[in-house]
């Protein structure tokens, strides 16, 4: 029987699922379009997703240990700004 994770193991696996699946690395993405034809701004989305990561990495670094709900907020948001980015028809991996 497999087990499940602990919640240090769990948010590292987020955290990679999520660096490989969103494009946090194309700078084209970071900039705003001319035209102001976004549907919510996947700049600001990125950027969040983006604080997030490096918050946790730091935190997780120094030893704190996300809880079970801080996981569940980070998914859930991750899966909040897949949406956005689709919307916007920006490609990810998910």
């Amino acid at each position: 029987m497999l087990r499940k994770p602990d919640r240090m193991t769990a948010m590292k696996q987020l955290i990679s699922q999520v660096k490989v699946s969103f494009p946090l690395d194309q700078p084209d993405i970071f900039r705003c379009g001319p035209n102001n034809t976004c549907v919510g701004c996947p700049k600001k989305l990125l950027d969040l997703v983006d604080v997030e990561i490096n918050y946790w990495e730091a935190a997780m670094a120094q030893g704190v240990t996300p809880s079970l709900g801080d996981i569940s907020r980070f998914a859930k948001m991750c899966t909040n700004v897949n949406r956005g980015l689709k919307r916007n028809n920006i490609p990810t991996q998910h």
